[in-house]
């Protein structure tokens, strides 16, 4: 028996798409030396931010803080093979955190870490069966929306940390009523440090420098870069030169889980409040979010990695499986559901990484964090920790976008907060589906209200009535298309030539529409006429109305 031979091509294309969906095979064999040091600055400056950001996430979900460095390390660590782009930086974020919130708070930490399994199957499987097309019918004004109103009910969620009142906040409304109803018990310790957390990274965001220059730029910089690692530690050590003089003027974070997590499958089953729960019951009580969570982590990650490709192509299914890896991968070490952080890839993007090896040196400085100071986050103060949050929130509200969407096209305008005020005040689920919602509706409103522009003009002694669709015309505008005709020619009492140079496709109902359109004239003894078709809607005519191409005139397509 002979071997088959492979031919060369087909060896060729067997490699391409091997480090197609193991981009690390593609970057690693031509790595260079002097890279090395460029991706370990990026990778550190970004694990300075990553640290104390991921605390503050894992609170803001309702879960103990290392929760928040449990899903830095391991996604830092997968995205190397599997990541796209060089920039990209996965981990917690605020608004998966702010999703999973209420699902913690009544079923336990372990729901976290599931959603965070079910949510990376889901995207992996929409990846690798290329179904990403279907964000698409996501739009920007309903993105915008959602993340405002993330970004405010966040912010609220912090207020009573903020001012040093005790308890949660379930929602935007819930925290002011909270607020106005204690304000008896606001701490003036935790207020004045809250918000003389937020001043000084607001005037640290600020300080003028340079990644590339002398001393003094380039200390600006990693002084700015560096501004919620710098707070947090001097907010820690304030704490904690008041503990050992015998004085507590702060809440503090409080204790934290010991050491590294074990590395083990996801829970399928959890006991919460002496209550156990199946997986039935678990991906029956995330309802929705079983499938909002994914959607959400997807655009937040494809926008980002969009953001920073830097004028190259992005593989938008590759970044798919490769966030959907990191969320699996991610919830065997007690991760909540991760994707990519704009804030932490702006500072990776920043320092001038090269490579995503950058990610290593992120996961390791979390892994120290995690294994070595976990009795120093005990003294962070929680005033610190929400004046952190409320910063980063109040930069995620893109006022430029707000802006330009009123001046550009109200509709979207409309859209946008129609989105927003849901999503504030009825959930960031519904607020998104209803978001979803309206922006279809006013997609098939204007599908079914086409532009068409008509003129009267005299051709070899005839005057007849020109009809130019300026957009495509679909089913839904069929009806609406014939009747107009059918007034402007019994006002007229010309012929009509429709004009198809703009409509690049014609469906059946449009076609069988103009042959009804061509009877109704016919016994007025008008008659119609298409011209400068293409050629896909001639083959549409040709089978459903012929008649219309009978015709034949000088400069007609038909």
């Amino acid at each position: 028996m002979h071997r088959p031979v492979v031919k060369w091509y087909e060896r060729d294309k067997c490699r391409d798409f091997v480090v197609q969906r193991l981009p690390v095979l593609g970057w690693l064999p031509r790595y260079k030396p002097a890279w090395l040091l460029q991706d370990a600055l990026a990778g550190v400056t970004v694990g300075l931010t990553a640290v104390p950001q991921g605390i503050a996430y894992g609170i803001v979900a309702g879960l103990s803080p290392e929760y928040g460095l449990y899903s830095s390390f391991m996604a830092s660590f997968v995205y190397i093979v599997f990541g796209s782009c060089e920039n990209i930086t996965i981990g917690p974020t605020a608004i998966m955190a702010s999703m999973i919130q209420d699902l913690v708070a009544h079923y336990g930490a372990d729901m976290a870490v599931l959603i965070a399994f079910l949510k990376g199957c889901i995207i992996a499987l929409l990846g690798i069966f290329h179904l990403g097309f279907l964000l698409d019918f996501i739009s920007l004004p309903v993105i915008t929306g959602f993340t405002a109103a993330a970004a405010i009910n966040i912010a609220s969620s912090q207020f009573k940390s903020l001012l040093g009142i005790p308890g949660r906040s379930e929602s935007f409304l819930d925290s002011l009523i909270a607020i106005f109803k204690n304000l008896h018990q606001i701490r003036y310790q935790d207020t004045v440090l809250g918000i003389g957390t937020i001043v000084v990274l607001v005037l640290l965001k600020n300080v003028p420098g340079r990644r590339v220059g002398n001393v003094l730029q380039k200390t600006g910089w990693i002084v700015a870069l560096s501004r919620n690692a710098f707070v947090v530690i001097a907010g820690t050590v304030m704490a904690y030169v008041f503990y050992i003089n015998g004085m507590q003027p702060f809440k503090l974070t409080g204790s934290m889980g010991q050491g590294l997590p074990v590395f083990k499958p996801p829970p399928f089953s959890t006991t919460f409040e002496n209550r156990t729960y199946n997986f039935v019951e678990m991906a029956s009580a995330m309802g929705t979010r079983l499938f909002s969570i994914p959607v959400v982590s997807t655009i937040e990650h494809i926008a980002i990695a969009k953001a920073f490709a830097k004028g190259k192509a992005l593989d938008a299914t590759q970044e798919m499986i490769a966030l959907g890896v990191c969320n699996i991968f991610g919830s065997f070490v007690r991760s909540m559901p991760v994707t990519g952080s704009f804030t932490r890839t702006a500072v990776n993007h920043a320092s001038g990484v090269r490579t995503p090896l950058g990610g290593i040196f992120t996961g390791v400085l979390v892994l120290l964090a995690v294994s070595l100071l976990t009795s120093t986050f005990y003294f962070i103060p929680k005033a610190t920790l929400a004046g952190l949050i409320l910063v980063a929130m109040y930069y995620m509200l893109d006022f430029p976008t707000y802006v330009m969407l009123w001046r550009a096209r109200k509709v979207d305008f409309f859209v946008m907060v129609l989105t927003l005020v849901p999503s504030v005040f009825l959930g960031l689920e519904i607020g998104i589906l209803i978001g979803i919602v309206v922006n279809l509706m006013a997609l098939l409103y204007f599908s079914a209200r086409p532009s068409i522009q008509t003129q009267i003009e005299q051709i070899s002694g005839e005057t007849v009535i020109i009809v130019t669709p300026e957009e495509a015309v679909t089913f839904p505008a069929a009806e609406r298309l014939r009747a107009n005709i059918m007034k402007l020619s019994g006002e007229s009492e010309c012929n009509v030539i429709l004009d198809c140079k703009n409509l690049k496709r014609l469906d059946v109902t449009v076609a069988k529409n103009m042959k009804l359109l061509a009877k109704d004239l016919s016994l007025h003894e008008q008659r119609i006429t298409c011209s400068n078709c293409s050629e896909h809607v001639t083959a549409i005519l040709r089978v459903v109305a012929p008649e219309l191409l009978n015709i034949k005139r000088d400069g007609d397509g038909g």
